[in-house]
């Protein structure tokens, strides 16, 4: 795939279902709202890898204290637009999580199996409070009911890609956060 994106002959990409100006606004005012809560505290972010990075970073600075972070990847869909239900740590932590107040931060709450699992791990590790925060909300597929203390924004069920989210390893740089409408493997 070569070329603008967005206007690909192939179509790969739908709709832009998140501008960039509207994440950007919304991702100012989770960072608002986090500052406010944690007050006198500074938060631990664990940003979930690949997908949450750039979200991660940007949720970063937008947190008006002093901040720690870490990073731990995990993978349940390989190269499927569906997820395989089986989660395994590919990164874990750098450092410990115990006596810390631990934010998750998460691309998209979908099945709920991923952050169900992370946070039965992180749990047993002694944070002094964990929580999650989701860019993405995607209910309709939720097999688990996980709780997510701050969503960044609703969505119906499609397969997206952008701000960090991928298909294969690609379209995570784009700065909107768009509905994939065919499987690039097919065009």
């Amino acid at each position: 795939m070569e070329g603008d994106w967005y206007n690909d002959k192939n179509e790969v990409l739908g709709e832009v279902l998140l501008d960039a100006a509207t994440i950007r606004m919304r991702v100012q005012e989770l960072g608002a709202l986090i500052t406010k809560d944690y007050r006198g505290k500074n938060p631990h972010l664990i940003g979930i890898l690949k997908g949450a990075s750039v979200f991660h970073a940007d949720l970063v600075r937008a947190i008006d204290l002093v901040v720690s972070v870490d990073f731990i990847a995990v993978g349940s869909y390989g190269t499927s637009t569906k997820s395989s239900g089986e989660v395994r740590i590919l990164k874990d932590l750098d450092e410990s999580v115990e006596g810390k107040d631990v934010l998750l931060v998460e691309d998209i709450l979908d099945t709920g199996l991923t952050l169900s699992y992370l946070l039965q791990i992180l749990e047993s590790r002694g944070p002094r409070s964990l929580k999650v925060v989701a860019l993405l909300n995607k209910p309709s597929r939720r097999i688990i009911e996980v709780p997510a203390e701050y969503i960044g924004f609703e969505i119906p069920d499609h397969f997206v890609v952008g701000y960090g989210l991928d298909f294969n390893q690609r379209y995570r740089n784009l700065p909107d956060i768009t509905v994939l409408k065919v499987d690039p493997g097919e065009s």
